[in-house]
């Protein structure tokens, strides 16, 4: 297959919106990475997103939209969804709901899970998308999986050219971390640190998150515990360097690649994938990374590293 490269014109929408109806694979960006595109009704659609990642097919997607009032046609809605929605959508947030009966959606887009991953994005590529196909689109981050996420069009080529249809390029993405997740069906639960802070989300609700726990059944994408990896193994938290040893730094310290040298998290989250990418070109034989501050995004951060340095299955 050749993968088109699209601009995001009227043509490159209309083609784009052509190919999704097609059941054809589009990446596209949103604000937090670029997303791997299919119709999320089309079950040939969303097999061909599991086939093109070598995803599991045990773990479920989410799927985007361009309002709450199509979200709410998919999913059963509640206080704490309608207090969050406006808070923070559109937005990197994702609200993990009750799947409506006859909803339409395909099975293997929940993993077969009574649950729906969905959100609104922000960014105007992908609402101008969404808006042009008229439906939902399943969109997990568009790389092989287990791999480092894509935050640039040249990212996702490098990836998947030949396995997908087209990239629709809207140039870097601004946030750089997928979205945060959040479970709703029962006492709201952080599922994924991401690109909207934890605090944010209290302070909206009003009351702590309770936490999904590594080694709890899964129940939204992006918690394997081996995931965003780059070729060579990870060192975290490393205050020293070893032979052999390149360093992804943060705050004032001599790196190869500096997250943020002023120690700005909002920074460092919207470097980490590419620099990542950038460090996995250099071919080093480890990879060791400073200290990253657990609070804020970098709670995000500090979860896609850990996944990232976990064991390889």
């Amino acid at each position: 297959m050749k993968t088109q490269t699209l601009t995001p014109d009227r043509a490159g929408f209309d083609c784009a919106a052509a190919l999704l109806g097609e059941g054809q694979l589009v990446a596209f960006p949103t604000e937090t990475v670029y997303g791997l595109g299919g119709d999320a009704r089309d079950d040939m659609a969303v097999a061909r997103i599991f086939e093109a990642k070598g995803r599991p097919r045990f773990n479920p997607l989410i799927v985007h939209v361009p309002s709450v009032d199509v979200a709410k046609q998919y999913v059963t809605w509640n206080d704490d969804a309608d207090r969050l929605a406006s808070a923070f959508w559109p937005g990197p947030m994702t609200l993990v709901l009750p799947l409506k009966p006859n909803s339409g959606l395909s099975t293997l887009v929940t993993a077969d899970l009574p649950t729906l991953a969905i959100r609104v994005p922000e960014h105007t590529v992908a609402k101008k998308l969404l808006e042009t196909f008229g439906g939902p689109v399943a969109a997990p981050s568009a790389n092989p999986s287990g791999k480092i996420s894509p935050t640039s069009a040249a990212h996702v080529t490098a990836g998947l050219s030949g396995r997908i249809a087209a990239i629709l390029d809207g140039g870097p993405c601004g946030v750089g971390l997928e979205s945060t997740i959040l479970g709703l069906s029962d006492t709201p639960t952080l599922l994924r640190p991401g690109g909207l802070p934890s605090e944010a989300i209290e302070a909206a609700l009003g009351a702590p998150l309770a936490r999904h726990h590594t080694g709890d059944p899964l129940t939204a994408p992006g918690q394997m515990t081996s995931h965003y990896a780059p070729g060579a193994p990870m060192r975290l938290n490393a205050t020293d360097l070893h032979e052999n040893e390149m360093l992804l730094g943060f705050g004032s310290v001599d790196a190869t690649l500096n997250l943020s040298p002023a120690g700005d998290l909002i920074e460092a989250a919207a470097n980490l994938f590419g620099y990542l990418h950038k460090m996995d070109a250099l071919e080093p034989e480890t990879i060791a990374v400073s200290p990253i501050p657990d609070h804020g995004l970098g709670r995000a951060i500090n979860d896609r590293l850990r996944r990232a340095a976990a064991p390889r299955p």
